[in-house]
């Protein structure tokens, strides 16, 4: 029935699976900004090998499922690497620091996070490569005309009014990828998806559990939708709306 209660026990799997999706997205979408960041960088590169390279890369990403991408790096790049080394990750590992212990993550978390790193960053580095693409080249000229160096033009004249384009789009990349990390449940990733078909396997409360399950991704999405559009209107890029 709909309205059965939830032992407390099965509520802490969800609470503890939600930790993962949020501790995962974080650490995601940090890396793949700065990747994406990087690879932009190389698809509009002066040198044609890293163009090449970049544009290769992105379309191989954006054309092939992300679950197809996560088998791989979960089941293909452990039969690439040597047994020693995946017996080394696949064994638990722990550095103590005193006033508590830094585990070592599983080899699931870390395929989830490698295949969730690469996809989202193909996507983010288009987006701040449009937004590049997207500031007037006038404002390159004028700056130009008084003399600024190409790159101090890009620093202090093009980039914050490519972040200020760009920003948005990437806040929903974002939002994908907090969404996305229920695809690591087919690797064994034990995240919120993962602990809410244990859940319901375990207790049949099939509304409760896929319910819950439900409003913690809302809540999520919602909280970093709302952080991004507080940054956009916060004035942190009114600065970039300065025309020379």
């Amino acid at each position: 029935m709909f309205g059965e209660p939830m032992a407390p026990r099965y509520l802490l799997w969800l609470i503890q699976g939600f930790g993962v999706t949020v501790g995962l997205s974080i650490a995601v979408c940090v890396a793949a900004t700065g990747f994406g960041v990087s690879v932009c960088g190389m698809r509009m590169s002066r040198y044609a090998p890293l163009r090449a390279a970049a544009a290769a890369y992105i379309s191989a990403i954006r054309n092939t499922p992300l679950l197809v991408q996560l088998f791989f790096w979960y089941f293909g790049a452990a039969a690439l690497l040597p047994q020693g080394l995946v017996g080394w990750l696949n064994t638990p590992h722990t550095l103590d620091l005193g006033p508590g212990r830094l585990s070592w993550p599983a080899f699931e978390t870390l395929a989830g996070f490698f295949g969730l790193t690469l996809y989202a960053g193909a996507y983010i580095a288009e987006e701040f490569r449009a937004g590049i693409n997207g500031v007037d080249n006038g404002q390159y000229e004028t700056a130009r005309s008084l003399g600024m160096r190409p790159r101090l033009i890009y620093w202090l004249v093009v980039l914050p009014q490519a972040l200020r384009i760009a920003w948005l789009p990437v806040v929903g990349q974002y939002l994908n990828t907090i969404k996305n990390t229920s695809l690591t449940m087919a690797i064994g990733l034990a995240e919120l998806s993962y602990a809410s078909r244990q859940v319901e396997t375990e207790t049949f409360l099939t509304f409760q559990a896929f319910g819950i399950a439900t409003v913690l991704y809302l809540v999520a999405v919602i909280v970093t939708e709302a952080a991004g559009l507080a940054v956009a209107r916060s004035g942190r890029f009114a600065w970039a709306n300065k025309r020379s």
